[in-house]
C-alpha cells in the first residue's frame, strides 16, 4: 500500500434552480395593494355573496397578514350570512321569513360597507354576528 491519503470529499455546490414551472411561491404584497384587495373583497361580498371572499382567501392567503386576515374574516361573515339566508328561505313558509331576509340584506350591506372602510384605512376589523370557519 502506498502513503497517498485518499482524496478529500468535495463540498456540495450550490443549491440547483427550480425547474420551470415549478411552485414558487408567491411574493409579499405592497401595503396599499393589501389594503385594495382587502376592500374590494369586502364590498365584492355585498353583490356576489361568499364567492369573493372565498376566491380572495384561497388567492390572496399566502400574500400578507394584513390580506389574509381581512378574507378570512370577510369569509366567515359571508358564509354566516349564507347560512342565515337559507334558513330564512325555509322560514318563508312562515311570513317571519320576509322580514328575517330584509334584515339580512340590511346587515350584509351595513357591515360590509364598514369593513371595506376599516381596510382602506389600513385597520383590522372583525365582524359581528359572525361565526368563526377559518382562521
Amino acid at each position: 500500500m502506498s502513503d497517498v491519503p485518499p482524496n478529500p470529499p468535495t463540498p456540495p455546490g450550490p443549491p440547483a434552480a427550480p425547474p420551470p414551472g415549478a411552485y414558487q411561491p408567491a411574493p409579499q404584497m405592497s401595503p396599499a395593494d393589501e389594503k385594495l384587495w382587502a376592500t374590494l373583497v369586502h364590498i365584492g361580498g355585498i353583490f356576489f355573496g361568499f364567492i369573493p371572499a372565498l376566491i380572495g382567501y384561497l388567492v390572496l392567503k399566502d400574500r400578507g397578514p394584513f390580506v389574509r386576515a381581512h378574507t378570512a374574516t370577510a369569509l366567515n361573515f359571508q358564509i354566516t350570512m349564507t347560512i342565515a339566508a337559507v334558513v330564512s328561505a325555509i322560514l318563508w313558509i312562515v311570513i317571519v321569513g320576509i322580514f328575517l331576509t330584509i334584515a339580512i340584506g340590511i346587515v350584509v350591506i351595513v357591515f360590509s360597507i364598514i369593513a371595506a372602510v376599516k381596510a382602506n384605512q389600513g385597520q383590522p376589523y372583525t365582524y359581528p354576528l359572525s361565526i368563526k370557519f377559518v382562521s
